[in-house]
């Protein structure tokens, strides 16, 4: 990716991960659909399940973003030595990562489900199925693993097949388990966690058995998985900055669930929706996002800074554009995007409301995605994250005196978050400056 068109690498990576990220997407998607058919409080137990989906996202970025962005600096370099070590070390610290993700949820889901819902019904289908979809988000530390790596050498196929698999695997498993087609046991909402966790397996071994019969470079070497603790350090480094972005957004999304559990299951399931229809329509500018740490990350291992500037431009002007087409559709058909996952007219209520009142900043939240990738490949994701904890306070801090104060309306947390992440932007902007001035200058 260091010659050749820039915008060319931009969008034949950006449509291998969007479409991998849109069938990971569709796990939330498929698991709301066919759970809304339980009820508003089946609805809003798999939204409160899933928001544990971003602190796992979190932590597997801190591998993902630090994988790619020595991987792809390595290879930039036609380092492939080290392109094999840090591949290894990869996998040896996701399977650590994994396996405490796993035990600290399991030891936390019950006060999670408890703590959070709206009522004693919506925390027992929470726990529930969080049985399931724990193991689940714990294998996706494995999947990030694999596929990060090869995303980093520019292979984007085997991970986009297993997870086009995955999902397909589940679409098939998730109304059998819950509802006991073709002779399965009807388990309710413990069949969707089950069907997750199942086509997740899938798509893990999936990649295993890709690397076992050479489809890459990229070699499984055991002797290369005793901990290098500097590698994992360098890894951590890069990573915990992006990492920690995502647990920002867990948080932010934790809070909002918190604050609206005085109004109801009605509103938490009304916000799930809503925020589910969001992350998709996100899905093109994440999608930008991590295609451009690539781009970046392997530019800038050649020294061609031109060419690293040259794709800040372009992701930025394919972010917007697609982002206000998104913006167009949230304003127009809300309804029809919230009515698809639940017929109750009060959940639609909120999901819609939510929907036209957020695609206000869209724009600006997708080239905050951008920079964020930028950055990434850079290897400097600091600077990403304090413009996302300075959004964070300002938009938790609010919230939670509104809560205590007792008697506020819900859209009033919309336009915080609005508001919140239109100073995100400002700040990305100005720190993006920065970094490339002293980084990627253009020397006259």
């Amino acid at each position: 990716m260091t010659v050749g068109s820039v915008r060319g690498h931009i969008v034949r990576m950006v449509l291998f991960v969007l479409a991998g990220l849109t069938m990971q997407t569709l796990y939330a998607l498929v698991d709301i659909y066919w759970v809304g058919r339980l009820g508003q409080q089946a609805v809003a137990a798999v939204a409160l399940s899933s928001n544990l989906s971003f602190v796992a996202l979190a932590v597997t970025q801190m591998l993902s973003v630090g994988c790619v962005a020595l991987v792809s600096q390595a290879a930039g370099r036609k380092d492939h030595e080290r392109v094999q070590r840090l591949f290894n070390q990869a996998q040896s610290l996701s399977l650590c990562a994994g396996l405490l993700f796993l035990a600290a949820g399991l030891i936390g889901m019950r006060w999670y489900a408890e703590r959070l819902s709206g009522d004693a019904q919506t925390a027992a289908l929470t726990y529930r199925f969080l049985i399931y979809f724990l193991p689940a988000l714990a294998l996706q530390f494995a999947m990030v693993a694999l596929s990060s790596a090869l995303r980093g050498i520019g292979y984007m196929m085997p991970g986009l097949i297993a997870q086009s698999g995955s999902v397909l695997l589940n679409m098939v498993l998730a109304p059998c388990l819950i509802f006991g087609w073709l002779g399965a046991p009807p388990l309710g909402i413990a069949g969707a966690g089950l069907a997750t966790l199942l086509a997740t397996l899938a798509a893990v071994l999936g990649l295993i058995a890709y690397l076992a019969r050479g489809g890459s470079y990229l070699k499984v070497r055991f002797a290369d998985w005793a901990p290098n603790f500097a590698v994992w350090k360098k890894m951590l480094s890069i990573g915990l900055p992006a990492g920690s972005e995502f647990l920002l957004i867990s948080l932010n999304m934790g809070v909002v669930y918190f604050a609206i559990r005085s109004f109801g299951s009605h509103a938490q399931a009304g916000f799930g929706i809503g925020s589910r229809v969001m992350q998709a329509g996100f899905m093109p500018a994440v999608a930008i996002s991590f295609s451009v740490a690539a781009v970046v990350g392997q530019n800038f291992g050649a020294q061609a800074h031109a060419r690293v500037r040259e794709a800040f431009r372009e992701s930025a002007k394919l972010t917007i554009a697609l982002m206000l087409f998104f913006t167009l559709v949230s304003q127009l058909w809300s309804d029809l995007l919230v009515r698809a996952f639940s017929a109750d007219p009060r959940v639609v209520e909120v999901g819609a409301d939510f929907l036209r009142t957020i695609s206000i900043n869209y724009v600006a939240s997708g080239l905050v995605f951008v920079v964020a990738g930028i950055f990434q490949g850079l290897g400097n994701t600091w600077p990403s994250l304090l413009a996302s904890a300075i959004r964070c306070a300002c938009f938790v801090l609010p919230v939670l005196w509104l809560v205590q104060r007792g008697s506020f309306a819900i859209h009033t947390i919309w336009y915080l978050s609005i508001t919140a992440s239109t100073l995100q932007l400002v700040l990305c902007l100005w720190f993006i400056s920065r970094e490339l001035r002293l980084k990627a200058p253009l020397i006259s």
